[in-house]
């Protein structure tokens, strides 16, 4: 039968926000309500009749509350198949109660982990008699409909009303597909938990807030975004963001995070890549400099700023068309210039924690890697030429280095005076990343007299720092690590060029 009339439910939950109009539906339409403990009293309180689990199966609640359901009682009231004559002969022969509801939901296990709470805590709240309670239920939707999450309560509420205490198929088979959605989140989290250090190589992801994009990086191809984008950002203003928004915005959030704490400093990416960048006393003479190491790319694309965008830095904004713009903040008269293009997305960036892994498909499997937390500072350095760079040359090689992290690879990153003057991105060569960047640089009218190059890897020849030496270049930051590393620094003795190793390589591919 598709469509079945409930007359009992088992009610055992840790959130009670909600529940009450559920009870109180049961109570009108005469449907038989089993409980425990804490949600037993919960029901009692509201003056509704409850019968307690300890009644049915002649057992109390043992070992502080660990054991309280899992008896074949109540467990043959849930798995019984109302179709099959032998289930309901033991049911009658045992004197085991049907179970046509069952409404349960499991401990904070997440929230415990995050709270930093002691491990001894953080397993007690590992659920043993709820997941098991959510498993057979929803197995059994033919004949029971299983309610997993205080989240579907407003769902299950209409449901069982509308139906004046009947359910259909359809329903029940929906609520048991998200009750496996919780139930697998649920393990996924408890063996990350134990597997922190990736001791075991396995991979579990769960995220359980998904969002269906309206197509993915062409038109013709579906897009979705798994996460928890609100808990990251607050959206202020602007249309939904796309699947390319969102991977500009994730470029975004990662450089920027290489500037947190510095003097104010802004952004502006395209295609995942920086086209501008710039570190000065003021926000307005960030963004402006920033602008100007490539005004043509910056049209359409992701801003972003470490500091609060005031008025001055929002007019100027303001004249650009520009994709997102994004801020720790905004001063109100800042906001409402800003929101003058209807279309422009504005999002402040909010404290959360970030993920330690990088994960991306790969032929017909996955590729995990831990993400490039290592910044280059001074030091990491090594000074490796007789010339050394001056204190102006090291501020702005370790800008240069941490722009260079952040940039497809082959690149070479060229700036002066904490400004991005241009980058060469995703080349084949590195000799290619180098010309694009000085042809790049020159269009725009940057003096290289004085500059500095970041490169992402070593140097396998001189050839790169003798067409930077030529175009003006005067310091090179670079991981070393070649076997023909002293031609270049050789060519650098030669030329009064200083250069610094750091012994690390940044590729991005």
């Amino acid at each position: 039968m598709s469509i079945k009339k409930a007359s009992s439910a088992l009610i055992s939950v840790f959130h009670k926000d909600g529940l009450e109009p559920i009870i109180k539906k049961f109570q009108e339409l005469g449907i038989t309500i089993y409980s425990t403990g804490g949600t037993e009293k919960f029901i009692k309180d509201l003056g509704v009749e409850v019968v307690p689990v300890e009644d049915v199966t002649s057992y109390p609640s043992i070992l502080g509350g660990r054991v309280k359901t899992l008896h074949p009682k109540v467990f043959g009231g849930i798995l019984n198949r109302q179709d099959n004559e032998s289930d309901v002969a033991q049911l009658e022969e045992f004197e085991i109660p049907q179970l046509d509801i069952v409404i349960v939901d499991l401990y904070p296990f997440e929230k415990t982990v995050a709270s930093g709470a002691p491990e001894q805590d953080i397993i007690e709240k590992i659920d043993i008699g709820g997941i098991s309670l959510i498993r057979a239920a929803a197995k059994n939707f033919k004949d029971v409909l299983c309610v997993s999450s205080m989240e579907d309560y407003s769902d299950f509420l209409n449901v069982i009303s509308e139906g004046n205490g009947s359910t259909s198929l359809e329903d029940r088979k929906r609520f048991a597909a998200k009750s496996f959605n919780v139930s697998s989140h649920y393990d996924t989290a408890i063996f990350n938990y134990f597997n922190k250090n990736h001791d075991i190589a396995a991979l579990k992801i769960s995220e359980t807030d998904g969002k269906v994009l309206r197509y993915g990086e062409n038109p013709h191809q579906k897009g979705f975004f798994f996460g928890d984008f609100d808990a990251m950002f607050d959206k202020l203003h602007g249309k939904e963001l796309s699947y390319n928004n969102l991977l500009d915005v994730d470029a975004a959030v990662n450089l920027m995070l290489e500037f947190k704490n510095d003097e104010p400093t802004f952004a502006i990416l395209k295609h995942n890549n920086a086209c501008g960048l710039a570190q000065r006393s003021t926000l307005h003479q960030a963004y402006v400099d920033a602008l100007a190491g490539d005004p043509v790319s910056a049209f359409g694309g992701v801003l972003i700023s470490n500091k609060e965008i005031d008025k001055a830095t929002a007019e100027e904004i303001h004249k650009l068309f520009c994709e997102v713009v994004i801020a720790p903040s905004y001063s109100d008269d800042a906001l409402e210039i800003l929101k003058g293009k209807k279309n422009r997305i504005i999002l402040i960036q909010n404290e959360v924690k970030m993920p330690e892994m990088t994960v991306r498909t790969c032929l017909n499997g996955i590729l995990l890697q831990e993400k490039d937390h290592r910044t280059d500072s001074l030091e990491d350095l090594q000074y490796v030429t007789e010339s050394k760079p001056s204190k102006q040359d090291l501020e702005d090689l370790i800008f240069a280095s941490k722009l260079c992290k952040h940039t497809k690879s082959n690149t070479i990153v060229i700036a002066k005076n904490k400004q991005l003057c241009a980058s060469g991105t995703g080349q084949t060569s590195r000799v290619d990343a180098l010309n694009q960047a000085i042809h790049k640089a020159k269009s725009f009218n940057f003096d290289l007299k004085g500059a500095v190059m970041a490169s992402d890897a070593f140097f396998p020849f001189p050839d790169c720092v003798e067409i930077a030496n030529k175009s003006g270049i005067s310091s090179v930051i670079q991981p070393g690590g070649s076997i023909k590393d002293k031609l270049s620094i050789d060519y650098c003795n030669e030329n009064s060029v200083s250069m610094v190793m750091t012994g690390t390589r940044h590729f991005k591919h």
